[in-house]
Parts: structure tokens; sequence; C-alpha cells
């Protein structure tokens, strides 16, 4: 063999080492390789909230009265959280601009008057939901409600707690969105968008897919069961529905954010295992665990199945009347131009 043919066989076997890596067709790292340079970003990221909010209290321990009071109160989750936002936005963003090179906006955030419109939908949707569970559950004798306007921390002031649990929401209704459904669905879908399995299926699998790992991504909450991490996976389902089917995040962020804030901090109920004590209604749950929940909340128990089965006949419905039909969104599994 010729030194000429040594070096053509060597670019050749470099060239096919690269293209396990590169998609030269669109300048970028192909989908696994996406995902995990952005999961090492962002998991360095969270990594970075815990070491710095796990470090603030020794910084303070000898603070008497309100600061030490503060930082040891549920304003430190409500701060975490928004913490956590704004590190998962700058991880998109990151991973936007040097891994997808796509912008910003193309995870669902082309927001406009119609955004808008549609992430009131969201919030008035989840909150209509929760409220049918509660009502339910009274009308049966399931819920019992022993108090009102309670909070976590005796002697605090309820608005001020209960505002800072709306925020926790807020920022947990928008990251878990950005991720679970924004960036991993948008990602998939691309990547799964092959000739053997076309457009349509590789939404569908990659929705499916996400869920699962929206579910799993819960294990470490109290209470959690196998039920309730089927039934988690179903809402994954259920919270992905108006984004597959618009392309836009408006309608999982704002269901996301009242679905959890009534359910927890209105009518009392655990949200995903945890009860936060802060709540306009303090109730005393009994009646079937496979219909309430238990202890984990709605969303482990028939009853919340059934919120979520109501819930997405809604939002196909209002998908409908927007936009004249109901169908997987194409743009989805389409690679950046």
């Amino acid at each position: 063999m010729t030194e000429q043919h040594r070096a053509e066989n060597k670019r050749g076997f470099l060239g096919l080492i690269a293209n396990i890596f590169w998609d030269y067709g669109h300048a970028r790292l192909r989908l696994f390789w996406r995902l995990a340079c952005f999961i090492a970003i962002y998991s360095l990221f969270t990594f970075t909230v815990s070491l710095g909010l796990g470090a603030m209290p020794s910084l303070f321990k000898s603070v008497e009265g309100s600061i030490s009071a503060i930082l040891s109160s549920s304003f430190m989750i409500s701060f975490s959280s928004l913490a956590t936002l704004l590190l998962t936005a700058l991880a998109m963003w990151i991973a936007a601009r040097a891994l997808d090179r796509r912008p910003f906006a193309d995870f669902g955030f082309h927001i406009g008057q119609k955004w808008l419109a549609a992430f009131g939908f969201g919030l008035v949707l989840g909150a209509i939901l929760m409220l049918l569970i509660f009502v339910v559950e009274l009308a049966l004798g399931w819920v019992t409600i022993t108090d009102t306007l309670t909070t976590a921390e005796p002697g605090a002031l309820f608005l001020p707690q209960l505002l800072l649990c709306l925020g926790l929401f807020v920022c947990v209704g928008f990251y878990e969105e950005m991720i679970s459904r924004g960036y991993m669905i948008k990602n998939l879908s691309e990547g799964l968008n092959l000739s053997i399995i076309g457009s349509r299926a590789a939404i569908v699998i990659a929705w499916v897919g996400s869920s699962i790992l929206f579910g799993l991504a819960h294990s470490a909450n109290p209470n959690f069961t196998v039920t309730s991490m089927i039934n988690l996976i179903i809402a994954g389902i259920f919270l992905g529905l108006g984004y597959v089917l618009t392309g836009e995040l408006a309608i999982p962020i704002g269901l996301h954010i009242s679905w959890n804030f009534f359910q927890g901090n209105i009518f009392g109920f655990p949200v995903s295992g945890i009860s936060f004590g802060t709540s306009v209604l303090e109730i005393q749950q009994s009646g079937p665990v496979v219909w309430t929940g238990g202890a984990f909340g709605p969303e482990a128990g028939l009853m919340g199945l059934m919120a979520m089965l109501i819930g997405s006949l809604l939002i196909m419905l209002w998908v409908h009347d927007i936009s004249g039909h109901v169908r997987l969104c194409p743009s989805l599994s389409e690679p950046p131009v």
C-alpha cells in the first residue's frame, strides 16, 4: 500500500469517527452529544446553586433574629428556585447558541399576544381542574376543612408566605417545563426524525420519552411509589400536550404553575408528596387512596387522572379554536435552518 493510500484510509477512518460526533449537515454535535453536554452544563449550574445555598447559613451563624430566621424559612426555598430558574435559562441559552445552533425562542418562547393568551389559558385551566378535584372530594366526604390561612412557620404573616410559595411555583413551572418539554422534546424530536421513523412518530416518541424522564425525576420525593411514578409520567404527557400541539411552552408553563399552586397553597393538598404547610385551606384527607392519591396528593390518584383527561380535552378544544385544527406541530422535528 502506498503512502497516498495510507493517508486516504486514515482520513476516511478519522472522518468516520468524526461523523459519530458531528452533524456536518447542520454544523453541530449530534443528538446524544448535545444532550450529554447540556446535562453536564445544567448539572454544574445546579450543583453551584446547592453549594452556594448550603454555605449561606454558615455565613450568618452569628446573626441573631430576622436574618437567621429568613435563612431557615421558605424564603430560602423560593430563592433557591429563582436561582435555579435563572441558571436553567442561562444553560439553555448557552445550549441554543453553542450546541443547538438555534434561537432561544425556538424552545417555545415566541412571545406575543397569542403566547400570552395561551399562558393565561393554562393558568385558568390548572386552577379550574384543581378546584374540580377539591369540590368532588369535599362532596364525597373525602376532605374535611380543619383550618384556614395557615402558615408553615409559626407566627409568620400569611400573605408574605403565600406570595413566597407562589414565587416558588412560578419558578418551578418555568424551569421544569423549559427542561422537560422545551429542551428535551425539541431535541429528541429532531434527532429521531429519521426516514424509518418519520416526523410524527419522532414527536410522539420524544413526548413519551420526556414524560418518562419527568416521572423518574420525582423519584426522590416523599411518599413516592410505583403508582405515583406512573401517574407522573401521565402528568408529563398531559403537560406536554399543549407543547406538541402548538410548539410553544405557554400552555404547559401556565398549567404547571396554577396546578401546583392551587393544589398545595389554596386547597392544602400535598404536591407530589410534599406538604408546604402554607395554604388558604388546611384539610384532613380521607377516602380511598386509589382515588385521592393519599400522602402523595391528587397526582397519584384516579381523581388526578380524571382531571388530566378533562384538561387534555379542553386543551385540544382551545388549540382547535385558535388554529382551526388539532395536530402535532411539525416544526418540533425540524432542525434549525
